[in-house]
């Protein structure tokens, strides 16, 4: 199953709006060479909640057929049919697993929650992992229903960005590791939750340093520590520049400075102050991926 570095990746779009189909593929040849164990398409730091449904199927086809690692597709809603619609294309156009957030801005209680991914889990047969993002969705899903839906076949995971550890510490004691993996949301938590039982991170990261978080896993994965934390601490400085502002403001801008395909932000996301671009851009010269 998938575990590893799984970049979120970033969608470019060129000055016309279009999506930058060649900058894409550049992008993903570099997360590849880099060592990913996987990419995902059309999340957060991909600007999902700006793309049409026509431009979800886009990237979806164009990032299984550019992909040499397993392509998970972010196909949540807060619609539960639309949910289901582009969860089912992901399967039919050959993504090897989906992402799905928790529904936002409507709230279900408890058993809607459930009802909602169920529904998805019963349309398709290939391997679903659940996103928790409180800061997005307004709700932080609850560890019932997790634990619930974690017995589901094909729900095999969850990307957890709650910061909340001792619910994390629940779902592993809870569900066993090979079981149910749990992925870490936030960069800057990666490390610790890979030494409590984490099986990898669907990271912002990266999409700009790929080789450095992968090193950093397989160090973690080897217990070898204290390589890990230095690795860790030498790339925090850039996971924090990388949400100074929201993401993928500050992301984007840092594809375009080490040379390659950031693209433009769409409306309402704009771009990164000035202040904050030089900080930005200060971390990545630390890291000498300064172009």
């Amino acid at each position: 199953m998938f575990k590893g570095v799984m970049p979120a990746l970033v969608t470019p779009f060129d000055y016309d709006g279009s999506i930058d189909r060649d900058g894409y593929r550049e992008n993903v040849r570099y997360v590849e060479d880099g060592g990913v164990t996987g990419v995902v398409t059309c999340g957060t730091t991909g600007e999902s909640a700006t793309l049409s449904t026509a431009e979800h199927k886009e990237l979806i086809d164009l990032t299984v057929e550019c992909a040499n690692v397993p392509v998970i597709a972010g196909t949540g809603s807060n619609n539960t049919a639309e949910a289901v619609e582009l969860t089912a294309y992901a399967e039919d156009a050959g993504a090897d697993g989906s992402l799905l957030i928790s529904p936002y801005y409507n709230k279900p209680n408890n058993q809607g929650l459930i009802k909602h991914f169920t529904k998805i889990s019963e349309s398709v047969s290939f391997p679903l992992i659940l996103y928790n993002v409180p800061s997005r969705t307004g709700q932080d899903m609850p560890l019932d229903v997790i634990l619930e839906l974690a017995k589901l076949d094909n729900i095999v995971g969850i990307k957890d960005a709650s910061g909340d550890f001792d619910k994390i510490y629940q779902i592993i004691e809870n569900t066993g590791d090979e079981d149910f993996l749990v992925y870490s949301g936030e960069d800057a938590l990666t490390f610790p939750m890979l030494t409590v039982g984490g099986s990898g991170v669907i990271s912002v990261a990266a999409n700009v340093v790929p080789s450095r978080m992968v090193r950093m896993y397989d160090a973690a994965m080897s217990n070898d520590i204290a390589t890990a934390r230095k690795i860790h601490y030498e790339i925090l400085p850039l996971i924090r520049a990388l949400f100074l502002e929201t993401n993928p403001i500050p992301v984007k801008r840092a594809m375009e400075l080490i040379g390659k395909a950031g693209g433009t932000l769409r409306l309402p996301l704009s771009s990164l102050s000035q202040e904050n671009d030089q900080i930005l851009k200060d971390s990545l010269e630390n890291l000498g991926v300064l172009v």
